[in-house]
């Protein structure tokens, strides 16, 4: 059915209610994922290190070489990591 200003309410509606929908199966698993950190954490693991896997995990392995390269070099340059050892220099040693 169309309204003033061609807006199809019955269409309208239902995309609405299917986007409630979908929100509320968001909302649950959100609980449920909630329900598994808390759970691994009264079993004695670091949740905020379970959480920094996860996101590692959904990265492809160029991607995350990359950032642990870009991390290890700012972490040497502030001081925080000592020098990496070249290649070069570990095979003469």
């Amino acid at each position: 059915m169309d309204r003033p200003g061609g807006v199809a309410a019955d269409q309208l509606r239902s995309f609405i209610e299917r986007i409630e929908r979908l929100e509320e199966e968001k909302k649950a698993l959100g609980d449920d994922i909630r329900d598994v950190y808390a759970e691994a954490k009264g079993t004695g693991f670091d949740t905020k290190v379970i959480r920094q896997v996860v996101r590692l995990r959904k990265k492809d392995s160029n991607e995350r070489q990359e950032e642990e390269a870009l991390l290890d070099l700012y972490m040497h340059a502030l001081g925080m990591r000592a020098a990496p050892v070249a290649e070069d220099h570990a095979e003469a040693a």
